[in-house]
């Protein structure tokens, strides 16, 4: 009896044991819920909250809970599709660093996720964080870095009817350059919401006169290779999802004296009378005394292929076009350019020597956001002179595709938004064979550093 009365003794104080265990385990279940303060508000204050606020470019804010709440299943579809923060690169293949990644971590990615499935918990109102400073939604976003710029051109303005058909405006602005100076960083921006709104894109072509000009210097134009290697031709082109253009130390871009920016303006109506519709060029210049040794220009690699876009009603289309790089190359970017029914578009490299690999793919292109994806300073691509740049693009002209305005179409190429394109922006910085060699001494010196633990000796 007694030994009976020991056990139930025993008995009930292990259960009460193991209840208290569960509570305390039930209490770090509860603790470790994804909520809205601690959790997803710092993801969408970093990521999210600069195009979602008022006077951005974003259809809808996202500036507090009760709005986050209000679009939570739109979000959760959006973010685990990678569709939004625009960064839609193949993160499978290629060059996977970058100056200005934006995409979401998957651990970023699954919290979002369970807060919306789990009901959008707010949590404790103590775990928010400190709201940041943002900058203007209608200033440079070039300037948090570099300040405001060394110089402003704007184009002429120009009124759109409320309906009309799309308009190409092409004023030409001089720049009052005065003396040879290189460009550091540039950014052109849209002037006004409805300008925002109305505008397409924006080709910013840099006019001057190269082949008479005692200031032609560097590896790029010089008296035994002449022109060949083109003039300052764009300067750049802008569209929605698209920051700016930073060039790194030792490149940039060169402005002449007495040189011009010709505009192409592509607007589009609104349903609203928006009068005095302008946009305007920011530059950043290197010091005086500062400038670098090479050049970089914006170049459009075609991928057409030799019979150009002949997209066959509700069908796939697969084009290819090869491009040979005369010279030691460094490629800064990558920023695929095609329109509704752009799916894939991929660049790679077929080396003299024949081997071949993938240096970017875009898989899930969207045609309201043209994303520069532009390369960190130590993995842009280094070419040597013969390398062969393939480009491929994927157009969907199917009943599938949820974004084709009409599969029972015939799409060719055109400038229309109902038209297509496949070409890449890529700005190519062409290099002497011994800076070329010298570049290639750098990394290689880097990547052994890297194989090699703290003593120096390789890591196993």
């Amino acid at each position: 009896m007694r030994g009976c009365m020991l056990d139930q003794a025993q008995l009930g104080s292990a259960v009460l044991l193991s209840v208290a265990v569960l509570a305390v385990v039930a209490g770090d279940a509860s603790s470790q819920e994804v909520t809205y303060a601690r959790d997803v508000a710092p993801i969408i204050q970093e990521n999210c909250q600069q195009c979602h606020m008022e006077g951005s470019i974003a259809p809808i804010q996202l500036t507090n809970y009760d709005e986050a709440r209000r679009y939570a299943r739109r979000i959760r579809t959006k973010v685990e599709n990678r569709v939004m923060p625009p960064w839609h690169l193949d993160r499978t293949v290629g060059i996977q660093e970058f100056k200005n990644d934006r995409s979401l971590t998957d651990e970023e990615i699954e919290k979002i996720v369970s807060w919306v499935d789990n009901g959008t918990p707010f949590g404790d109102e103590g775990d928010l964080p400190a709201p940041l400073d943002f900058r203007d939604p209608d200033g440079f976003k070039l300037s948090g870095e570099f300040g405001e710029p060394d110089m402003i051109v704007k184009s002429e303005s120009y009124t759109l009817e409320a309906v009309t058909q799309d308009k190409w405006f092409r004023p030409v602005t001089p720049t009052g350059v005065t003396e040879p100076r290189w460009v550091k960083a540039i950014e052109i921006r849209p002037i006004g919401k409805d300008t925002k709104t109305i505008t397409h894109h924006v080709l910013a072509f840099l006019m001057q006169d190269e082949e008479n000009s005692e200031y032609s210097v560097g590896p790029v134009i010089t008296s035994d290779r002449g022109g060949s290697m083109g003039g300052a031709g764009l300067f750049m082109e802008w569209a929605v999802g698209k920051d700016g253009e930073i060039f790194p130390d030792g490149a940039g871009k060169l402005m002449l004296p007495g040189s011009q920016i010709r505009w192409e303006i592509h607007l589009h109506a609104m349903g609203k009378l928006v009068e005095d519709a302008q946009v305007e060029l920011g530059v950043w210049f290197y010091d005086v005394g500062d400038e670098p040794k090479n050049r970089t220009r914006l170049r459009m690699f075609d991928a057409r292929g030799r019979n150009g876009l002949d997209i066959s009603p509700d069908e796939m289309a697969v084009t290819q076009q090869f491009h040979r790089l005369r010279w030691p190359t460094r490629l800064e970017n990558f920023q695929p350019h095609m329109h509704m029914r752009g799916k894939i578009m991929m660049i790679e490299a077929m080396y003299p020597n024949g081997r071949s690999e993938v240096l970017s793919r875009v898989d899930n292109f969207q045609w309201n956001w043209h994303v520069n994806y532009i390369y960190a300073d130590h993995a842009a691509p280094l070419l040597p002179a013969g390398t062969t740049l393939i480009v491929t693009a994927w157009h969907d002209n199917t009943k599938d595709n949820p974004n084709n305005p009409d599969y029972t179409q015939w799409i060719g190429w055109g400038d229309r938004t109902v038209d297509e394109m496949a070409h890449a922006w890529i700005d190519v910085t062409y290099l002497s064979e011994e800076d070329y060699e010298a570049e290639v001494a750098k990394r290689d010196a880097m990547k052994a550093q890297q194989s090699s633990g703290p003593s120096g000796s390789p890591n196993h």
